[in-house]
């Protein structure tokens, strides 16, 4: 059985195999950990929403869904803890909006080969971040200065985000944290505002071409939601190396599945037990 857009509507639960409801929550939580203490947690997503049969066009269109209700409880959280400067983030979130839509309109049309091959580059790019970061520690206390090349910047960051998102809080990061001298926690709070406000955009850009599977995105978006909470709250004592080297091994999975060396489709159908 191979799943794709037309099987479902909108809270179309019942028509989920409750084994596939288990690897969307499970893999859910583990992207929300990932996502918190690193990033870099959409390689799953991506991966696993097409190896359960979505055309990658519609696993990218789903994987929307997920990142908007991962960074509206991350914005929640910062602004009930008063860690968000809105004025600020909205300044930011205007440059992203507009590449979103730019780069969403791009991805929904180009070729599904040449989609792969970017995704693919995207892979080893954030493997060869992970393993060579060199732990750069920002000191608390930097003002937020935004000067005209942040907004270029930050709209190169929305074209990307909106082409095929992989990565983009890395970019945010890079930025807030070594050109605009934002310290850590305001840098979080502005990558959490910032993808949560241009997400909807690039979400109506794939809603419009068909290429979400809202019941695919929702049930995966709850365990991203857990998995965020309990990193917040009890993952942080593993520490950043322990989650940057789980990470690089789930890259190179992925990358592996890409290649064709090995099937994650085969392997996930035949521990659910489900027939194609």
């Amino acid at each position: 059985m191979v799943y794709n857009n037309m099987d479902f509507c909108l809270f179309d639960w019942f028509t989920l195999d409750i084994k596939v409801v288990a690897l969307l929550i499970a893999s859910g939580i583990i992207v929300g950990i990932i996502n918190t203490l690193a990033g870099g947690g959409s390689i799953i997503t991506m991966t696993m929403l097409a190896a359960l049969g979505l055309d990658i066009h519609v696993a990218n269109g789903t994987n929307r869904v997920v990142v908007l209700m991962q960074n509206l409880t991350a914005t929640l959280t910062f602004l009930k803890k008063g860690l968000l400067n809105l004025r600020d983030g909205a300044l930011l979130s205007i440059p992203v909006i507009v590449g979103n839509i730019i780069g969403s309109m791009v991805a929904t049309t180009i070729d599904e080969k040449i989609f792969k091959i970017c995704f693919g580059v995207v892979l080893v790019l954030i493997l060869l971040y992970i393993l060579f970061d060199n732990h750069r520690t920002i000191k608390d206390g930097h003002k937020l200065k935004i000067k005209p090349h942040h907004y270029l910047l930050f709209l190169a960051i929305g074209f990307y985000g909106g082409y095929i998102y992989i990565g983009i809080g890395y970019m945010i990061l890079a930025i807030t944290l070594w050109s605009m001298k934002m310290d850590i926690v305001t840098a979080n709070a502005i990558k959490g505002f910032v993808i949560f406000v241009a997400t909807p955009f690039s979400l109506l850009i794939f809603i419009l071409n068909d290429q979400v599977e809202y019941s695919f995105g929702i049930i995966h978006g709850i365990g991203n939601i857990i998995g965020s909470f309990f990193a917040s709250h009890y993952a942080i004592g593993w520490g950043k190396g322990f989650i940057k080297c789980f990470t690089a091994v789930i890259v190179l999975i992925c990358f592996a599945d890409l290649l064709g060396l090995i099937s994650l489709h085969d392997i996930f159908y035949t521990l659910l037990g489900i027939e194609e």
